[in-house]
């Protein structure tokens, strides 16, 4: 067998056509959806909960149900989930958030919430996917609550033994 050099491989791969192969391009970037106000509309959900969620360009304001979001969720935690998406996306004081939610209770609300907005991110502005995608904030959490089943105390739980 003969010992061939990387130019002789070279010669061969560009006469097959291998090395000027033509390049695909990078997947064009899909058209933001934004409606007729101007605004880009998300379903976020965690556990029970439901969050309808409309972003538009503005001031930074956040309104849950018709309340500003600190009167909302008051643990400054839930505040700081809800905020997530629009801080990796450095977009903090760029979009009036628009929301509300139903379901479950404060932590999953927050969650839906957080998920909505990261998800109308993309819509309006399809370049920060990346971004979302990486702080898993597009994700949606399907940990829900395990149904209690018949025989038992709970889910899991046994009742009580008692030997006599």
């Amino acid at each position: 067998m003969s010992t061939t050099s990387l130019e002789d491989l070279k010669d061969v791969a560009a006469e097959a056509g291998v090395i000027d192969a033509p390049v695909e391009e990078e997947a064009a970037l899909p058209e933001p959806k934004i409606d007729e106000h101007g605004r880009s509309y998300a379903t976020g959900k965690r556990k029970t909960a439901v969050a309808r969620v409309w972003i538009k360009p503005g001031a930074g304001k956040i309104i849950v149900n018709k309340k500003d979001h600190a009167d909302y969720f008051g643990r400054a935690v839930l505040q700081m989930i809800i905020k997530q998406p629009l801080v990796a996306a450095e977009r903090n004081d760029q979009y009036d958030v628009y929301c509300t939610v139903t379901g479950s209770g404060p932590s999953g609300q927050a969650g839906a919430v957080r998920h909505g907005i990261a998800k109308a991110l993309t819509h309006y502005e399809p370049s920060l996917r990346g971004v979302l995608k990486k702080g898993g904030f597009l994700t949606r959490d399907s940990r829900v609550v395990e149904r209690k089943k018949y025989g038992r105390a709970k889910a899991r739980r046994s009742f009580q033994f008692s030997k006599r």
